[in-house]
């Protein structure tokens, strides 16, 4: 599948893309699970987040009101100008690009957190993207990604691409161990993140960075 063609399935599904409970957090239960869990994981003071495939802005919104200066950039159109809605009242605390999340047109070394959530799945070349985006932090900025498994039922509708059923945490660690540094995860079973019962693994997944910039393969 090529890049024009996954811009037009995420400019499909951008009308309908909040009504999903996980991705709106329109209920006040399930937006305040998330931003607790996201607290718990980005550092306590304010620091520049690099949104990847930030979507319509849903979790952009989250880390502007923790304080964070954000940058969200998303391949869709319909999805940007979601998104820019949504952060309008942060103003300059959050920038909405139109690009591609897999390769962010920003500086190495410019990011104190790089995060992710249900990303992986959409990309052409997870883990060369995953390269990329370390390249983003700064020496100690940690890379944060939510991440999951879903039926085979659902991989089926989308896109087919690698990781199209999601990524099991021990091979996305086992990637991120190499990159970045020994990763966190931490299981995300709870009912309260995605409004019902799980089948299948989600889980967040974390790791601090302590190469130099510049550090590692060089840029592709």
């Amino acid at each position: 599948m090529d890049t024009e063609q996954i811009r037009q399935y995420w400019d499909d599904a951008a009308p309908e893309y909040d009504t999903f409970v996980d991705h709106g957090l329109l209920d006040s239960d399930v937006r305040a699970a998330w931003k607790d869990l996201v607290r718990t994981w980005l550092p306590t003071t304010p620091s520049d987040v690099g949104d990847l495939a930030c979507g319509t802005g849903t979790m952009s919104v989250l880390l502007a009101e923790l304080g964070h200066q954000v940058r969200g950039i998303d391949l869709s159109g319909e999805m940007v100008a979601r998104a820019r809605a949504k952060t309008a009242p942060f103003g300059g605390a959050v920038q909405i690009e139109q690009g591609d999340a897999g390769d962010p047109p920003w500086e190495e070394g410019s990011l104190d957190v790089v995060f992710a959530r249900h990303i992986l799945w959409t990309l052409p070349d997870p883990q060369d993207a995953l390269r990329r985006w370390t390249r983003l932090l700064r020496p100690g900025g940690r890379m944060v990604l939510i991440e999951g498994r879903w039926g085979i039922e659902a991989a089926g509708e989308k896109p087919d691409l690698p990781w199209r059923a999601g990524v099991p945490s021990q091979e996305l660690a086992a990637v991120v161990r190499d990159l970045v540094g020994e990763p966190t995860v931490v299981p995300l079973w709870d009912t309260v993140y995605w409004g019902k019962e799980l089948e299948h693994e989600r889980y967040l997944l974390t790791a601090t960075s302590s190469a130099p910039v510049g550090a590692g393969s060089p840029r592709p």
